[in-house]
Protein backbone atom coordinates (compact mmCIF):
# COMPACT_ATOMS: atom_id res chain seq x y z
CA UNK A 1 0.00 0.00 0.00
CA UNK A 2 2.84 2.29 1.24
CA UNK A 3 5.09 1.49 -1.85
CA UNK A 4 2.44 1.81 -4.18
CA UNK A 5 1.89 5.15 -2.55
CA UNK A 6 5.63 6.35 -3.39
CA UNK A 7 5.78 5.13 -6.52
CA UNK A 8 2.95 7.23 -7.60
CA UNK A 9 3.91 10.47 -5.67
CA UNK A 10 7.40 9.74 -7.08
CA UNK A 11 6.17 9.52 -11.22
CA UNK A 12 4.33 12.71 -10.10
CA UNK A 13 7.45 14.09 -8.90
CA UNK A 14 9.24 13.46 -11.78
CA UNK A 15 6.69 15.26 -14.10
CA UNK A 16 6.77 18.04 -11.55
CA UNK A 17 10.39 18.28 -11.30
CA UNK A 18 11.11 20.87 -14.24
CA UNK A 19 9.74 24.12 -13.69
CA UNK A 20 12.38 26.32 -15.52
CA UNK A 21 11.77 24.82 -18.82
CA UNK A 22 10.11 26.23 -21.94
CA UNK A 23 6.89 24.32 -22.20
CA UNK A 24 5.16 23.54 -24.99
CA UNK A 25 1.98 22.44 -26.50
CA UNK A 26 1.41 19.60 -28.01
CA UNK A 27 -1.14 17.95 -30.16
CA UNK A 28 -2.35 14.23 -30.98
CA UNK A 29 -4.49 13.59 -33.73
CA UNK A 30 -6.54 10.26 -33.62
CA UNK A 31 -6.02 9.73 -29.46
CA UNK A 32 -8.64 7.86 -28.90
CA UNK A 33 -7.07 4.85 -30.90
CA UNK A 34 -4.93 1.96 -29.63
CA UNK A 35 -1.65 3.92 -30.83
CA UNK A 36 -3.46 7.93 -29.15
CA UNK A 37 -4.43 7.02 -25.71
CA UNK A 38 -1.37 5.36 -24.42
CA UNK A 39 0.65 8.15 -26.40
CA UNK A 40 -1.37 10.91 -24.72
CA UNK A 41 -0.84 9.12 -21.34
CA UNK A 42 2.67 9.39 -21.48
CA UNK A 43 2.88 12.54 -23.22
CA UNK A 44 0.90 13.93 -20.14
CA UNK A 45 3.96 12.59 -18.06
CA UNK A 46 6.53 14.05 -20.02
CA UNK A 47 7.28 17.81 -17.83
CA UNK A 48 7.91 19.20 -20.90
CA UNK A 49 4.57 19.61 -22.31
CA UNK A 50 2.71 22.09 -20.91
CA UNK A 51 -0.83 21.70 -22.80
CA UNK A 52 -2.41 18.71 -24.23
CA UNK A 53 -5.03 18.76 -27.08
CA UNK A 54 -6.42 15.28 -28.07
CA UNK A 55 -8.57 15.26 -31.49
CA UNK A 56 -10.09 11.69 -32.73
CA UNK A 57 -13.84 11.52 -34.54
CA UNK A 58 -15.37 9.81 -31.19
CA UNK A 59 -14.49 10.30 -27.93
CA UNK A 60 -11.53 12.16 -27.53
CA UNK A 61 -13.60 13.98 -24.68
CA UNK A 62 -13.53 10.87 -22.60
CA UNK A 63 -9.97 10.26 -22.72
CA UNK A 64 -8.58 14.05 -22.58
CA UNK A 65 -11.03 13.46 -19.28
CA UNK A 66 -9.24 10.39 -18.20
CA UNK A 67 -5.81 11.25 -18.66
CA UNK A 68 -6.05 15.03 -17.30
CA UNK A 69 -6.66 13.14 -13.87
CA UNK A 70 -3.27 12.29 -14.07
CA UNK A 71 -1.71 14.93 -11.59
CA UNK A 72 1.27 15.99 -13.20
CA UNK A 73 1.27 19.69 -14.14
CA UNK A 74 0.01 19.83 -17.74
CA UNK A 75 -3.79 20.26 -19.13
CA UNK A 76 -5.58 17.69 -21.41
CA UNK A 77 -8.80 18.91 -23.57
CA UNK A 78 -10.10 16.56 -25.86
CA UNK A 79 -12.18 17.54 -29.44
CA UNK A 80 -14.07 16.03 -31.85
CA UNK A 81 -15.44 16.60 -34.77
CA UNK A 82 -18.33 18.77 -34.17
CA UNK A 83 -17.63 22.59 -33.90
CA UNK A 84 -14.95 22.66 -35.78
CA UNK A 85 -13.30 20.65 -33.19
CA UNK A 86 -10.07 19.81 -35.63
CA UNK A 87 -9.11 23.14 -36.16
CA UNK A 88 -9.71 24.11 -32.75
CA UNK A 89 -7.44 21.43 -31.52
CA UNK A 90 -4.69 22.87 -33.78
CA UNK A 91 -4.39 25.81 -32.64
CA UNK A 92 -0.92 27.36 -31.20
CA UNK A 93 0.08 23.22 -31.46
CA UNK A 94 3.82 23.54 -31.33
CA UNK A 95 4.42 19.76 -31.94
CA UNK A 96 1.71 17.89 -34.30
CA UNK A 97 1.80 13.93 -33.82
CA UNK A 98 -0.19 11.80 -36.39
CA UNK A 99 -1.12 8.89 -35.15
CA UNK A 100 -4.92 8.45 -36.46
CA UNK A 101 -5.81 5.62 -39.00
CA UNK A 102 -6.48 2.07 -39.34
CA UNK A 103 -4.44 -0.24 -37.28
CA UNK A 104 -2.74 -3.70 -39.46
CA UNK A 105 -4.75 -6.66 -39.27
CA UNK A 106 -3.18 -10.60 -39.87
CA UNK A 107 -2.49 -11.18 -43.52
CA UNK A 108 -2.37 -7.16 -44.25
CA UNK A 109 0.52 -5.61 -45.73
CA UNK A 110 1.34 -1.37 -44.83
CA UNK A 111 0.73 -1.21 -48.44
CA UNK A 112 -2.84 -2.41 -47.51
CA UNK A 113 -3.36 0.35 -44.53
CA UNK A 114 -2.55 2.96 -47.75
CA UNK A 115 -6.04 3.08 -49.12
CA UNK A 116 -7.47 3.30 -45.99
CA UNK A 117 -5.09 5.90 -44.23
CA UNK A 118 -4.36 8.36 -47.22
CA UNK A 119 -7.06 10.04 -47.45
CA UNK A 120 -7.21 9.99 -43.27
CA UNK A 121 -3.65 11.89 -42.96
CA UNK A 122 -4.27 14.23 -46.08
CA UNK A 123 -7.54 15.36 -44.50
CA UNK A 124 -5.44 16.01 -41.15
CA UNK A 125 -2.98 17.92 -43.08
CA UNK A 126 -4.94 20.15 -44.91
CA UNK A 127 -6.59 21.31 -40.82
CA UNK A 128 -2.41 21.48 -40.19
CA UNK A 129 -1.45 23.68 -42.68
CA UNK A 130 -4.76 25.97 -42.45
CA UNK A 131 -4.16 26.60 -38.71
CA UNK A 132 -0.44 25.55 -37.43
CA UNK A 133 1.78 25.59 -40.18
CA UNK A 134 4.62 26.01 -38.23
CA UNK A 135 4.25 23.39 -35.78
CA UNK A 136 6.59 20.77 -36.10
CA UNK A 137 4.37 17.37 -37.36
CA UNK A 138 5.44 13.58 -36.38
CA UNK A 139 3.32 11.24 -38.74
CA UNK A 140 2.92 7.41 -37.37
CA UNK A 141 -0.11 7.03 -39.30
CA UNK A 142 0.86 4.00 -41.61
CA UNK A 143 2.72 3.24 -44.22
CA UNK A 144 5.21 6.31 -43.12
CA UNK A 145 7.19 5.57 -46.16
CA UNK A 146 4.25 7.53 -48.16
CA UNK A 147 2.11 9.13 -45.50
CA UNK A 148 4.93 11.59 -44.90
CA UNK A 149 4.65 12.42 -48.74
CA UNK A 150 1.43 13.18 -48.91
CA UNK A 151 1.36 15.70 -45.98
CA UNK A 152 4.42 17.47 -47.28
CA UNK A 153 2.17 18.01 -50.72
CA UNK A 154 -0.61 19.16 -48.75
CA UNK A 155 1.44 21.34 -47.05
CA UNK A 156 3.17 22.25 -51.03
CA UNK A 157 -0.14 22.82 -52.64
CA UNK A 158 -1.24 25.66 -49.45
CA UNK A 159 2.43 27.20 -50.21
CA UNK A 160 3.33 26.86 -46.67
CA UNK A 161 5.76 23.63 -46.71
CA UNK A 162 8.93 24.01 -44.56
CA UNK A 163 10.83 20.05 -44.96
CA UNK A 164 12.49 21.24 -41.83
CA UNK A 165 9.61 20.26 -39.56
CA UNK A 166 8.20 17.49 -41.36
CA UNK A 167 9.18 13.85 -39.66
CA UNK A 168 8.26 10.36 -40.09
CA UNK A 169 8.71 8.30 -36.45
CA UNK A 170 10.42 5.29 -37.32
CA UNK A 171 11.40 5.27 -33.58
CA UNK A 172 9.77 1.95 -33.40
CA UNK A 173 12.35 0.61 -35.99
CA UNK A 174 15.05 1.47 -33.40
CA UNK A 175 13.34 0.39 -29.82
CA UNK A 176 13.26 -2.70 -31.63
CA UNK A 177 16.64 -3.34 -32.74
CA UNK A 178 17.85 -2.12 -29.20
CA UNK A 179 15.06 -4.45 -27.72
CA UNK A 180 16.64 -7.37 -30.32
CA UNK A 181 20.44 -7.32 -29.99
CA UNK A 182 20.31 -6.61 -26.58
CA UNK A 183 19.05 -10.23 -25.74
CA UNK A 184 20.91 -11.22 -27.50
CA UNK A 185 24.52 -9.98 -26.18
CA UNK A 186 23.05 -9.45 -23.05
CA UNK A 187 23.45 -5.46 -22.49
CA UNK A 188 21.51 -2.99 -21.05
CA UNK A 189 18.69 -2.31 -24.09
CA UNK A 190 18.39 1.80 -23.60
CA UNK A 191 22.50 1.81 -24.00
CA UNK A 192 22.35 -0.80 -26.94
CA UNK A 193 21.57 2.30 -29.59
CA UNK A 194 21.29 0.59 -33.02
CA UNK A 195 20.85 2.76 -35.91
CA UNK A 196 18.01 2.01 -38.26
CA UNK A 197 17.91 3.90 -41.34
CA UNK A 198 16.13 4.14 -44.74
CA UNK A 199 12.02 3.70 -44.38
CA UNK A 200 9.81 2.13 -42.05
CA UNK A 201 8.42 -0.96 -43.69
CA UNK A 202 9.96 -4.49 -44.62
CA UNK A 203 13.03 -4.46 -46.47
CA UNK A 204 13.29 -0.40 -46.59
CA UNK A 205 13.81 -0.64 -43.13
CA UNK A 206 17.95 -1.05 -42.57
CA UNK A 207 19.35 -1.99 -38.83
CA UNK A 208 23.44 -0.74 -39.07
CA UNK A 209 24.24 -3.51 -36.35
CA UNK A 210 27.88 -3.07 -37.51
CA UNK A 211 28.17 0.18 -36.00
CA UNK A 212 28.57 -0.33 -31.97
CA UNK A 213 30.35 -3.26 -30.35
CA UNK A 214 27.48 -5.83 -29.61
CA UNK A 215 26.09 -5.70 -33.24
CA UNK A 216 29.18 -5.93 -34.68
CA UNK A 217 30.21 -9.56 -33.25
CA UNK A 218 26.61 -10.40 -34.35
CA UNK A 219 27.29 -9.29 -37.88
CA UNK A 220 30.67 -10.36 -37.94
CA UNK A 221 29.75 -14.02 -37.33
CA UNK A 222 26.94 -13.95 -39.61
CA UNK A 223 24.33 -17.05 -40.30
CA UNK A 224 21.41 -17.61 -39.07
CA UNK A 225 21.37 -16.03 -36.15
CA UNK A 226 22.23 -12.54 -37.77
CA UNK A 227 19.62 -12.85 -40.41
CA UNK A 228 16.72 -13.77 -38.18
CA UNK A 229 18.18 -10.60 -35.97
CA UNK A 230 17.51 -8.53 -39.53
CA UNK A 231 14.27 -10.43 -40.16
CA UNK A 232 12.69 -9.62 -37.06
CA UNK A 233 13.71 -5.94 -36.91
CA UNK A 234 12.20 -5.88 -40.25
CA UNK A 235 9.37 -7.67 -39.73
CA UNK A 236 8.53 -6.97 -35.94
CA UNK A 237 5.23 -5.62 -36.94
CA UNK A 238 4.09 -8.89 -38.22
CA UNK A 239 4.80 -10.45 -35.31
CA UNK A 240 2.80 -8.34 -32.95
CA UNK A 241 -0.25 -8.93 -35.25
CA UNK A 242 -0.19 -12.59 -35.57
CA UNK A 243 0.15 -11.98 -31.44
CA UNK A 244 -2.61 -10.13 -30.88
CA UNK A 245 -4.70 -12.63 -33.08
CA UNK A 246 -6.96 -9.78 -35.35
CA UNK A 247 -7.39 -7.92 -32.22
CA UNK A 248 -4.93 -5.56 -33.01
CA UNK A 249 -1.21 -4.42 -34.03
CA UNK A 250 1.67 -3.02 -32.77
CA UNK A 251 0.14 0.01 -30.74
CA UNK A 252 1.87 -0.60 -27.20
CA UNK A 253 5.36 -0.18 -28.50
CA UNK A 254 4.23 2.22 -30.75
CA UNK A 255 2.89 4.46 -28.13
CA UNK A 256 6.28 4.39 -26.00
CA UNK A 257 8.31 5.08 -29.63
CA UNK A 258 5.84 8.00 -30.71
CA UNK A 259 6.75 9.44 -26.73
CA UNK A 260 10.71 8.74 -27.07
CA UNK A 261 10.25 11.06 -30.75
CA UNK A 262 8.41 13.53 -28.83
CA UNK A 263 10.67 14.14 -26.06
CA UNK A 264 13.74 13.85 -28.00
CA UNK A 265 11.86 17.07 -30.21
CA UNK A 266 11.02 19.06 -26.87
CA UNK A 267 14.49 18.35 -25.15
CA UNK A 268 16.45 19.61 -28.08
CA UNK A 269 13.81 22.86 -27.64
CA UNK A 270 14.83 22.76 -23.97
CA UNK A 271 18.77 23.18 -25.21
CA UNK A 272 19.97 20.08 -25.14
CA UNK A 273 22.06 18.52 -27.88
CA UNK A 274 19.78 15.85 -29.77
CA UNK A 275 20.23 13.51 -32.69
CA UNK A 276 17.72 10.64 -33.46
CA UNK A 277 17.52 8.17 -36.49
CA UNK A 278 13.85 10.04 -38.00
CA UNK A 279 12.42 9.83 -41.92
CA UNK A 280 12.30 13.78 -43.16
CA UNK A 281 13.01 15.09 -46.92
CA UNK A 282 16.99 14.26 -47.75
CA UNK A 283 19.18 14.31 -50.15
CA UNK A 284 21.18 11.41 -49.38
CA UNK A 285 19.52 9.16 -52.16
CA UNK A 286 17.57 12.11 -53.89
CA UNK A 287 19.85 10.70 -56.91
CA UNK A 288 18.02 7.38 -57.11
CA UNK A 289 14.52 9.02 -56.77
CA UNK A 290 14.58 8.53 -53.03
CA UNK A 291 13.20 11.93 -51.35
CA UNK A 292 12.56 10.68 -48.09
CA UNK A 293 14.72 8.78 -45.67
CA UNK A 294 15.46 7.85 -42.11
CA UNK A 295 19.10 8.73 -41.22
CA UNK A 296 20.73 10.14 -38.18
CA UNK A 297 19.45 13.88 -37.87
CA UNK A 298 20.64 16.67 -35.39
CA UNK A 299 17.33 18.09 -34.18
CA UNK A 300 17.96 22.12 -33.88
CA UNK A 301 17.19 24.24 -30.65
CA UNK A 302 13.93 25.10 -32.32
CA UNK A 303 12.93 21.15 -32.91
CA UNK A 304 13.27 20.97 -36.76
CA UNK A 305 15.92 18.88 -39.07
CA UNK A 306 19.24 20.30 -38.34
CA UNK A 307 22.09 18.65 -40.08
CA UNK A 308 21.46 15.28 -42.09
CA UNK A 309 24.28 12.43 -41.48
CA UNK A 310 24.96 9.96 -44.11
CA UNK A 311 24.66 6.57 -42.84
CA UNK A 312 27.93 5.78 -42.25
CA UNK A 313 30.67 3.12 -42.83
CA UNK A 314 28.23 -0.49 -43.81
CA UNK A 315 29.43 -4.17 -43.57
CA UNK A 316 28.49 -5.91 -46.63
CA UNK A 317 25.83 -7.45 -45.58
CA UNK A 318 24.12 -4.07 -45.00
CA UNK A 319 24.97 -2.78 -48.41
CA UNK A 320 23.14 -5.34 -49.62
CA UNK A 321 20.00 -4.33 -47.31
CA UNK A 322 20.49 -0.95 -48.28
CA UNK A 323 20.53 -1.72 -51.80
CA UNK A 324 17.25 -3.24 -51.58
CA UNK A 325 15.91 -0.65 -49.64
CA UNK A 326 15.92 2.22 -52.18
CA UNK A 327 13.99 0.75 -55.02
CA UNK A 328 11.02 -0.03 -52.41
CA UNK A 329 11.15 3.24 -50.67
CA UNK A 330 11.27 4.84 -53.87
CA UNK A 331 7.80 3.06 -54.91
CA UNK A 332 6.13 3.95 -51.35
CA UNK A 333 7.17 7.72 -51.81
CA UNK A 334 6.00 7.85 -55.54
CA UNK A 335 2.73 6.11 -53.89
CA UNK A 336 1.99 9.08 -52.06
CA UNK A 337 2.96 11.96 -54.65
CA UNK A 338 0.86 10.15 -56.84
CA UNK A 339 -2.06 10.12 -54.12
CA UNK A 340 -2.57 13.65 -54.27
CA UNK A 341 -1.59 14.26 -57.90
CA UNK A 342 -5.28 12.04 -58.14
Amino acid sequence: MFAAARQTSSLAKRAFSTSSVNNTRVAVLGAAGGIGQPLSLLLKLNPLVSHLSLYDIRLAAGVAADVDHCNTPSKCVGYGPEDGGLEKSLENAEIILIPAGMPRKPGMTRDDLFNANASIVRDLAKAAAKVAPKARIGVIANPVNSTVPIVAEVFKAAGVYDPKRLFGVTTLDIVRASAFLSGIAGTKPAETNVPVVGGHSGPTIVPLLSQLPEGKKVVEQGGEQLAALVKRIQFGGDEVVKAKDGAGSATLSMAYAGADWADSLLRAMNGEQVEICTYVESPLYADKGVSFFSSPVQISSEGTVGEIKPVGQLHPSEQKLLDACLPDLKKNIEAGVNFMKQ
